[in-house]
């Protein structure tokens, strides 16, 4: 990751002068700080895009909790660290169940602050591929997955790395691995011992996302740098239309100038894309260039969802069991049977990431060495495939299948009051194909509110 590339903090809490000395000592180690003094108000930034919060236990206008656990249902994926003047054993082992990676009481050290801010961060951009933290470079061998899909995909994955294609797409829903696949081609290439790049467009300010890319007057940018190697450009949907346009001529003749000025250059590069849009109607909508998006689907390796890997669940959770024993020096066994098909039983919408945050919390709460069915505080379900077969019959006079998509559509709205990534979790659709239906049936208009839905 590019040095440029700063934390965007949220910090929430009621009292300014906290607010205050919180962001001077993150703008001094060069992070960027927005605030807000409420819930309500925390909750319109944090659907602007965060790295981390800081978040008040008591608001005026709310519970520090319930604001946390509207925030894990818009975007579960930044570190929340928990501030309160209230501290306690049980009011820290709830949170922490709750997910909140840290609890700090008050008066804080500013100093420990810091460093938890500092670990947060780290543990959020390395914590779906912990487990694989291997000695070089990843490999489709830390691929873990024998079912027949993830058979398929490794297969696809090793034609593609033994290949010379330039340009490659990994694509799936959020939490499937797409990094993880992305640095997996990297490691099973003749490329293996050049560099690896990341550049996360959802995380880079638009202004500044072509001179990390290209490079500007004060040095080189990320092609620059992975030359000999591979560029991964994660999220790439997110690109703006200019890095699209500079990007599609270098895919042309594998030439480029820096911004600013300067002669071309030219980059041997592998560049990797990762998306979880729907690119299709993404270029429908004129977001994605259609001529780029012709040469990022020539190779496409196609991430399956957890709920559609049969037999894959046992052998992930005891991996992560036996990572986060070496991590937390645990000596945690299991899991139960019983505790297994609880397990396979659960739809996962948030995919292997979100089995991961499960397993990881269930290790660290565990309290008698052995993660039986409660230690995951999981609801048994019938799965996505059961369930919908109950609850959907098809009537003898028929449907109107636009209506009734119209129709689950609202009610998914209005469940998740207005909030689109919840939406289309209970639909099984990603934002981008919740936002198409949105248009496409004329429901801006509806106003479907939460005080979640960004004004």
């Amino acid at each position: 990751m590019s040095s440029k590339r700063q934390a965007r903090v949220l910090i929430v809490d009621d009292e300014k002068l906290i607010r205050w000395s919180l962001r001077q000592r993150l703008e001094e180690n060069g992070h960027t700080v927005v605030e807000a003094a409420n819930g309500q108000e925390a909750l319109v930034r944090y659907q602007e895009g965060v790295d981390l919060v800081l978040l008040d236990w008591l608001l005026p206008d709310e519970n520090g909790l319930e604001v946390f656990r509207r925030m894990q249902e818009a975007d579960p994926t930044p570190p929340v660290i928990m501030l309160t003047a209230h501290t306690s054993v049980p009011r820290a082992v709830e949170v922490m169940k709750e997910g909140v990676f840290h609890y700090a009481g008050k008066p804080f050290d500013l100093d420990e602050v810091m460093l938890t801010v500092r670990a947060a961060l780290e543990s959020s951009q390395q914590r779906f591929v912990a487990f694989s933290t291997i000695r070089g470079p990843v490999t489709l061998d830390h691929l873990i997955g024998e079912s027949r899909p993830m058979q398929q995909l490794k297969a696809n994955l090793a034609r593609f790395a033994k290949s010379n294609a330039a340009v490659i797409l990994v694509h799936g829903e959020r939490g499937t691995g797409k990094t993880l696949a992305a640095r997996a081609l990297h490691g099973s290439s003749a490329r293996a011992d050049g560099p690896i790049c990341t550049v996360p467009c959802n995380q880079i300010p638009e202004d500044e996302l072509e001179s990390e890319i290209f490079g500007d007057g004060n040095g080189r940018g990320l092609l620059e740098q992975a030359d000999g190697g591979t560029l991964i450009i994660d999220d790439f949907a997110d690109m703006p239309p200019n890095a699209q346009a500079r990007l599609l001529r270098f895919l042309d003749d594998k030439r480029f100038r820096r911004l600013n000025g300067g002669g071309e250059r030219s980059a041997n590069v592998r560049l990797i894309f990762t998306t979880s849009a729907d690119l299709s109607s993404a270029v429908s909508r004129k977001v994605l260039r259609d001529d780029l998006f012709h040469k990022l689907t020539l190779l496409t390796a196609e991430l399956p969802p957890l709920r559609h890997r049969d037999g894959d669940i046992p052998l992930l959770t005891r991996a992560f069991i036996e990572h986060f024993n070496v991590q937390f020096e645990r000596q945690v066994r299991g899991p139960t049977t019983e505790a297994l098909q609880l397990l396979e039983s659960n739809p996962w919408m948030g995919n292997v990431r979100e089995l991961h945050d499960t397993v990881e919390r269930a290790v660290l709460l565990c309290d008698n060495n052995l993660l039986e069915a409660d230690a995951f505080e999981l609801n048994p379900t019938a799965g996505p495939t059961g369930a919908t077969s109950n609850l959907f019959q098809l009537p003898p006079t028929g449907v109107d299948l636009q209506e009734l998509e119209r129709r689950l559509l609202i009610q998914a709205l209005e469940r998740a009051k207005g909030n689109r990534t919840r939406a289309g979790q209970l639909l099984g659709m990603n934002r981008d194909q919740v936002r198409y239906r949105i248009e496409k049936f004329n429901l801006e208009e509806k106003r479907v509110s939460s005080p979640t839905r960004r004004k």
